[in-house]
């Protein structure tokens, strides 16, 4: 930090917060799409899951790798390597023609993802401790910013022109991130040099792929089918042999040692939990908006993004205020503060979802919370880890969290499938039985879908809550003393 100006650090932190909102923005524009999806590629809510959820597992090793590899070869290099791949990627997004060449594209995107655990370690090299918080709270609230400008800029886009365009325009704002990062974006910490653990990494992909697949499909194939309790086994398989090997290997991909400190391995698990309780309405609430009534309200994709912009904008609001709170009271505090008041949004919905004003309000609360457990969490693992492995366990962090947000929209999709309701959308005027139409039906997700998806979300929010509850120690100190 010596060798920045004042005037480094603000460029480079803001640059990064320029990534977050970027990366943000390119995938919550996704989310009001999700109906347009099913009817542009004639699918079904379960399969157009996997355009988040195959963008999600590649994310998923792709920040636990490049988090570790910026560590190794410099977090510049990694980061202008991911942002290039991310642009090029972004670029063929509006060509897909089908929904398999769309998921392709979306796996290659996810590769991407990895700049966003880099950018939070890069704001802990260049940022004074004395900062550090007000710096976090200020990359969290790019979350808010990009997801709110998606709703509404990215929901016109769709709406008014169609989806593709959403990607065509970001082009230019996705090469504009790397350019920048060439000119400005330095390092301020020695490379630790060592090798990569390309067979953890694998085996780890696999097991995901694997677990994933089977809660996607199990509903398709049958729960008790051999292809889903073979895939089951072979995940829970996987991952045990994923341990057993991290835990032998001087190399490791997710190190285990940094895992045995209580406060990082708490921090993770909240991540998880908490990432998969939002996912759970992130990834329904456009469907709730957009389905036609009984099933849903019948409104616009526009409409809809206007109606869940309260929620990005109070996420924003709230971001400095909880880096005050982790600042004066620690992070502890402000996780069980924003998982508290997080939960309050799945109980609404759970009750009373019948009006616009229930979501509304439902989703801004959801946003609120959100800043003060996401500023606690990278908080808490930041001040209980080196800062040369600042990279590393950031990335480790967001390998817990995107695999929360894997799984909420593969059960979300699965019980969306499961419990559906047949919808009149159209009439064929031909006399059939003495009536002088045909009605067209379509199946939609029922409110018994959305009442097992909220319960679920409830109850990853309260496991989230009791995680939290076990850190200990005293404001302030560092490594596993805070």
């Amino acid at each position: 930090m010596e060798n920045l100006q004042q005037s480094d650090v603000i460029r480079i932190v803001a640059l990064m917060a320029f990534s977050g909102t970027l990366i943000i923005y390119v995938e919550t524009m996704i989310v009001p799409a999700i109906p347009v999806f099913i009817t542009f590629f004639n699918t079904t809510y379960n399969n157009v899951s996997w355009i988040l959820t195959a963008y999600l597992i590649t994310g998923t090793v792709a920040a636990g790798i490049f988090g570790k590899l910026g560590d190794v070869y410099g977090k510049r290099k990694v980061f202008l390597i991911l942002s290039f791949i991310y642009a090029v990627s972004v670029s063929f997004g509006g060509f897909a023609r089908t929904l398999d060449e769309l998921i392709v594209i979306r796996v290659i995107q996810g590769i991407g993802f990895g700049m966003y655990p880099l950018a939070y370690a890069i704001i802990n090299d260049v940022v004074p401790k004395s900062k550090l918080a007000l710096a976090q709270g200020l990359m969290s609230a790019t979350f808010a910013v990009g997801a709110g400008l998606a709703l509404v800029l990215g929901a016109y886009i769709t709406e008014t022109y169609s989806w593709q365009w959403s990607y065509h325009v970001m082009i230019p704002v996705s090469f504009l991130l790397f350019i920048l990062s060439y000119f400005y974006l330095k390092d301020t910490v020695k490379p630790v040099k060592q090798k990569i653990d390309f067979l953890g990494i694998w085996i780890l992909a696999a097991s995901l792929v694997f677990f994933i697949f089977a809660l996607s499909e199990g509903n398709t194939y049958g729960w008790l089918s051999p292809l889903i309790i073979s895939l089951f086994l072979l995940s829970i398989g996987g991952f045990y042999a994923f341990v057993l090997h991290e835990s032998h290997s001087e190399d490791a991909f997710i190190d285990m040692y940094l895992l045995k400190s209580k406060n990082i391995l708490i921090a993770n698990f909240v991540g998880l939990f908490t990432m998969a309780g939002m996912y759970f309405l992130l990834f329904t609430v456009p469907t709730l908006l957009q389905d036609p009534a009984p099933s849903g309200f019948g409104k616009s994709i526009f409409e809809s993004g206007l109606i869940m912009l309260p929620a990005t904008i109070f996420a924003m609001l709230f971001a400095p205020l909880a880096a005050k709170i982790t600042d004066s009271k620690g992070p502890k505090v402000a996780m069980l503060i924003g998982l508290s008041v997080s939960s309050l949004a799945f109980l609404i919905l759970l009750v009373d979802r019948s009006t616009v004003t229930d979501i509304i309000i439902a989703a801004t609360i959801l946003g609120s919370g959100f800043s003060f457990v996401l500023v606690g969490i990278i908080n808490l693992l930041l001040i209980s880890t080196p800062a040369s492995r600042a990279g590393e366990s950031t990335g480790m962090n967001t390998v817990f969290r995107e695999l929360g947000m894997t799984i909420a929209p593969a059960v979300g999709g699965t019980l969306e499938t499961m419990y559906s309701e047949h919808v009149i959308i159209g009439l064929i005027p031909y006399k059939f039985h003495g009536f002088p139409f045909i009605p067209v039906t379509y199946g939609f997700p029922s409110s018994t879908a959305y009442n097992f998806i909220y319960i679920t979300g409830i109850i990853f929010i309260l496991v989230a809550v009791l995680i939290t509850t076990l850190v200990t120690g005293k404001i302030g100190d560092k490594n596993e003393n805070i």
